[in-house]
């Protein structure tokens, strides 16, 4: 493959939304047909904020719709950041910022991870909710990474 065809392939993956990396999983009802519905944990590391790991956990629609990707999952789900490294954050932040979206069903529904900063207290607080097109939910959840204070969050002006 010649450059010109490369270029355009490695700026697409860097553009790709980052993926989450599962951690595990629990059955919640037995489905006759196609898998079971499940409790999911997958991990998400902060792509600007190295050290910073989130685990959100959420249900996942089993069965033949689950199977075929057509099962629309429930719009709660729960998170927990936790600095699991040293923190480097990377470039100024902005004070709100989507750091991961996912789909979670076929076409309307979206889950998403939002970082804020809370400057006067030198911390992180990450925000999950879901919302759909026409009408989104209000079950989210909240936590918060505390930034030393001899570390402060440059911000973007």
């Amino acid at each position: 493959m010649t450059t010109r065809l490369l270029l355009p392939l490695f700026l697409a993956a860097l553009a790709a939304p980052l993926r989450a990396e599962p951690v595990g999983s629990v059955d919640t009802a037995f489905k006759l047909l196609g898998p079971d519905h499940k409790i999911v944990v997958d991990v998400h590391d902060d792509p600007k904020v190295e050290g910073v790991a989130c685990y959100v956990s959420r249900a996942k629609t089993g069965g033949l719709k689950g199977a075929m990707g057509l099962a629309e999952d429930k719009a709660e789900a729960s998170i927990a950041c936790r600095q699991v490294g040293p923190l480097r954050i990377k470039q100024p932040l902005p004070a709100q910022e989507e750091v991961f979206s996912e789909r979670i069903s076929l076409v309307f529904k979206r889950l998403r991870i939002v970082r804020m900063v809370d400057a006067k207290r030198n911390t992180l607080v990450y925000l999950t909710y879901s919302d759909r097109l026409v009408d989104g939910s209000p079950q989210n959840s909240v936590t918060a990474v505390p930034v030393a204070r001899d570390t402060p969050i440059p911000l973007k002006p």
